[in-house]
């Protein structure tokens, strides 16, 4: 397996645990529901995913960026969360642009080869980011990490645990 096919692999299996997560979150409340009141939450996390997802991108191909400006108000690097379900969206809405943005970043990655992926980043690209491969390994880590935080706020809501839920063998 090359590494653009562990890449999409990785973006997909990381989506699917997202939104196996997601699925728990059923009412206005639980989209909302931050276990700390700096905690990021459910309906931030789908956002905060489209907004990621667009700005990776457009610096693999600024024509395929979206105009986003009220959803990174919103969702984007240093926003901060509200509890009121009003302050956004309908659920599924946010979902779909998360959705799409995905789609449209794996088609990106489809479409080059290693050359491509090896190519520098833009001017001005973080630090971080230095070529084309980095951007995918930093979308599946930072899905990744936020996805802990899914995590989090569905059990407080009383689910049961995805996975690992074997009981430990009696010592």
């Amino acid at each position: 397996m090359g590494q653009k096919e562990r890449y999409k692999r990785q973006l997909i299996s990381t989506r699917q645990m997202s939104e196996t997560l997601l699925s728990a979150f059923k009412t206005p409340a639980d989209w909302v529901l931050q276990i700390h009141p700096k905690a990021n939450h459910a309906l931030w996390f789908a956002g905060h995913m489209a907004t990621a997802d667009n700005f990776f991108i457009s610096m693999v191909d600024p024509s395929a960026v979206r105009e986003m400006t009220e959803l990174n108000k919103l969702f984007g690097m240093g926003s901060q969360p509200s509890s009121n379900p009003a302050d956004y969206g309908s659920p599924e809405s946010v979902v779909a642009e998360m959705r799409e943005r995905r789609e449209k970043l794996l088609a990106l990655l489809d479409s080059l080869d290693e050359a491509g992926l090896s190519k520098p980043t833009p001017p001005g690209s973080p630090d971080f980011l230095p070529d084309i491969a980095s951007i995918f390994e930093t979308a599946i880590w930072h899905e990744g990490m936020h996805s802990g935080q899914l995590s989090m706020i569905r059990r407080a809501l009383g689910h049961e645990p995805i996975m690992g839920n074997t009981p430990a063998p009696s010592t």
